[in-house]
């Protein structure tokens, strides 16, 4: 029995539901949970060896083998393609001596894909054990991979400049930088730590959620919940035990604005968690953070402390007997299906991330099947202010049905990438011009589930009431191959993401991966493009929103930008023609052994 491993379970009591915990602390001290690692686990946890594979199996920076002392993880996004993606992993390759895939032979580097780690604004961009490495060049690659031979400490490779702000800080000290390019009214206007939390001691929980409920926000995170029903509802629900859970697990491509807040305003962020806390009478909270800003656990715990110590956070806060909060960090482990409330719930509880049935929703029966409150980084902030400013203050920005302001990512083909807070009401002629991007030829809204836009659409606005977006933007100008290195791009991130709960979720993705497979390599015929669109008709029969948004990268662009497709297809024939059988069992007849009969 490893006497590590028995005081990390230990640590979390032993505790099925902190199996994500159990094991992402493992696999930290030990380079990966091991098959003796699992039998300790399950044992002490008394649930089934079965039970602690498929959490593991279904996170994608979780693994029961060796993957290097020093783990690359290349993000393969398409703006990190865009960027330059395809020579930085040459040059990994030529360096390290192995593919992307594989573990060196002498099992000191592993290289590996991974999907958007939130860096969409400095491209190409690399996690290697836990640190961020932006920007990358061939030169630095070359640096890094020498570094690694020589034996230096992640940090001793970090040689490049730390960031702006708080990346500079102590507890931080990372290359990663912020990119704030735009500061609104809203999340990035003074603020004063606490003040809030100060102001509702003196306040009745209903008081709070009716400021709330009259400001009209609605959840940053994309679905739009009206936040103060979504408090109300919760409240009204009778139980023992209610929880908060901030959702940071952003993992759309394209976006990063909670990655910059967290570093920015952690404490504006716990302060919008302790908000909603006292609103409902909830007196724990949890922070669901993705694994790629791992990176960013000091900086946030040191925060946490100074809250506690500031009379923040614990019990009676700010003197007042019966308000009780207190806030800890779950990590994620790689899973985008977990951005989904019921998904990140499950996987809070130690879980494969896969949805739940709804109803009930998890105001009713949530966390450990308590009421759960699950808001956005984004959402908290704006609570914070509305509790300082009131409902109206918030209402006079934005539009009628689009009250307050909105963070965006905007990142690709534009001078200035970074964040940018604007009113709801923008159209995206004004996004275009304040990031610098010219001979635009489409903007993707809202990441892959969103829609992909064409130039007649540029004077379409960011509101509810038309383009509704959780805060990515991506801008790709006329030098782009939408659909080759887009649209396929997209479609494969749906692929690797699905959890595999839903029929149309887990086949027709490939499916349409495999038409456009077929599309691309020119023997496309009209009735291909009609399958696509029935194909595409089916995805919000799924159970959850990766799910029924999945086909979304086809389905707009068929409808925005179906010359391009038009151009690609056979348009003399009703069905292709061009079926080369000897190519189509090559590889089996020589796995076989045998000649094929052809004739």
């Amino acid at each position: 029995m490893n006497s590590s491993i028995s005081a990390t379970i230990n640590r979390y009591g032993a505790d099925p539901t902190r199996l994500m915990d159990i094991l992402i602390d493992i696999q930290a001290e030990l380079g990966y949970i091991g098959n003796e690692a699992v039998t300790q686990i399950a044992g002490a946890l008394t649930i089934s060896e079965v039970d602690v594979e498929q959490t593991i199996s279904f996170y994608h920076f979780l693994f029961q083998e060796p993957r290097g002392k020093y783990t690359v993880f290349l993000n393969n996004s398409v703006v990190a393609q865009m960027m330059g993606r395809q020579r930085i992993a040459q040059v990994f390759e030529e360096e390290v001596g192995c593919k992307f895939g594989e573990v060196s032979k002498d099992g000191l580097i592993g290289l590996f894909n991974t999907a958007c780690i939130g860096m969409n604004d400095q491209e190409p961009a690399a996690i290697i054990n836990g640190a961020i490495f932006p920007s990358l060049s061939t030169f630095q690659v070359r640096n890094l991979v020498k570094g690694m031979h020589d034996g230096k400490s992640v940090d001793e490779l970090q040689v490049a400049g730390f960031g702006e702000g708080k990346n500079y800080s102590e507890n931080l000290k990372t290359t990663v930088r912020n990119n704030i390019r735009k500061k609104g009214p809203v999340i990035f206007s003074a603020y004063e730590v606490g003040a809030a939390t100060q102001k509702v001691a003196h306040m009745a929980p209903r008081e709070v959620i009716d400021v709330v409920k009259s400001s009209g926000i609605r959840g940053r995170g994309g679905a739009g919940f009206p936040t103060g029903l979504k408090w109300e509802f919760c409240r009204k629900t009778e139980a023992k035990k209610r929880y908060i859970f901030c959702n940071a697990d952003e993992g759309e491509p394209g976006t990063f604005k909670d990655r910059v807040i967290l570093t920015e305003y952690p404490r504006m962020v716990f302060e919008g968690m302790v908000v909603a806390g006292y609103a409902v009478g909830s007196d724990e909270g949890i922070l669901y953070l993705r694994f790629e800003y791992r990176y960013l656990k000091e900086h946030l715990e040191n925060v946490l402390t100074d809250m506690r110590n500031r009379n923040l956070l614990g019990t009676s806060i700010c003197g007042k007997k019966g308000f009780d909060f207190d806030i800890r960090i779950q990590f994620g482990a790689g899973a985008y299906v977990c951005g989904e409330e019921s998904a990140l719930i499950e996987s809070a509880e130690g879980k494969r991330g896969e949805p739940r049935d709804r109803p009930p929703f998890p105001v009713e029966k949530g966390y450990l099947n308590m009421p759960t409150i699950v808001n956005n980084v984004e959402t908290l902030c704006s609570a914070v202010k509305i509790v300082l400013n009131g409902g109206k203050w918030y209402q006079s920005f934005g539009t009628p049905q689009s009250a307050g302001t909105k963070v965006v990512s905007i990142s690709g083909d534009c001078k200035f990438p970074g964040i940018y807070e604007i009113e709801w009401g923008f159209n995206v002629h004004d996004i275009l011009e304040m990031s610098g991007a010219d001979d635009v030829q489409a903007v993707q809204v809202g990441g892959p589930s969103g829609s992909c836009i064409g130039p007649d659409e540029f004077d379409r606005i960011l509101a509810y009431e038309d383009l509704a977006t959780g805060g990515s933007i991506i801008i790709f100008n006329e030098s782009r191959d939408l659909i080759r290195d887009v649209v396929m791009n997209f479609t494969e991130f749906f692929i690797d993401e699905s959890c595999g709960s839903c029929a149309p979720c887990r086949l027709m993705t490939v499916n349409l991966k495999k038409k456009l497979d077929k599309i691309l390599d020119g023997h496309g015929v009209a009735q291909d493009l009609r399958d696509l669109e029935q194909w595409a008709a089916i995805m919000p029969v799924n159970r959850c929103g990766l799910g029924q948004t999945a086909a979304n990268p086809v389905r707009s662009t068929l409808k925005n930008f179906r010359h391009l497709y038009q151009k690609l297809i056979r348009k003399d024939t009703n069905f292709d023609v061009n079926f080369d059988m000897a190519s189509a069992v090559a590889d089996s007849c020589k796995a076989a052994g045998r000649v094929p009969v052809l004739d």
